[in-house]
C-alpha cells in the first residue's frame, strides 16, 4: 500500500493551481472538468509519477470550518519536504508568498510556515 493522492482544500482552483505551479514549482499532473469545479492534481517536478496533491474545492461547510479553525490556531494543514528551508524562504518570498513563521531551528529539523493564498497554512521542512 502507497500514498497516490492527497488532497488539500482550497478556496478556488483556478487561483490554487497558479500558486501551486507557477509560485512553488510544482507540475499540473491533471485537470479534468467535472461541472463546476475539476478533478485538479499537481506533483514535484523532481517525482513526476508521485504522490499528487488534489487541489480540493472546500464548499463543503466542513471543509471550510476545518481550514478556518487549523489556520486562525497557526496550524499547518500539510508540509513539504525541502533541502534547506532558508534557501526556500529566501525563493518564495522574492516571489510574494507571506510566511507566518520564519525559519525556525526545531530539534533536528528547519521550518518555516506560509499562507498559500487559498486558506490553508503550509510548513516546509528540511534536515536542520
Amino acid at each position: 500500500m502507497r500514498i497516490g493522492v492527497t488532497s488539500i482544500f482550497v478556496d478556488d482552483q483556478d487561483k490554487a493551481q497558479a500558486f501551486y505551479t507557477d509560485v512553488l514549482g510544482f507540475q499540473l499532473k491533471d485537470k479534468v472538468a467535472l461541472g463546476a469545479h475539476s478533478w485538479l492534481t499537481v506533483v514535484s517536478t523532481a517525482d513526476p509519477d508521485g504522490t499528487q496533491l488534489s487541489l480540493e474545492p472546500d464548499e463543503h461547510p466542513a471543509a471550510k470550518a476545518y481550514k478556518t479553525a487549523l489556520s486562525a490556531d497557526g496550524i499547518p494543514v500539510m508540509a513539504f519536504t525541502v533541502d534547506d528551508v532558508e534557501t526556500e524562504h529566501r525563493r518564495l518570498t522574492a516571489r510574494g508568498v507571506e510566511f507566518t513563521q520564519a525559519p525556525l531551528a526545531m530539534g533536528p529539523v528547519v521550518t518555516a510556515v506560509f499562507d498559500d493564498t487559498c486558506g490553508n497554512l503550509v510548513q516546509l521542512v528540511s534536515p536542520a
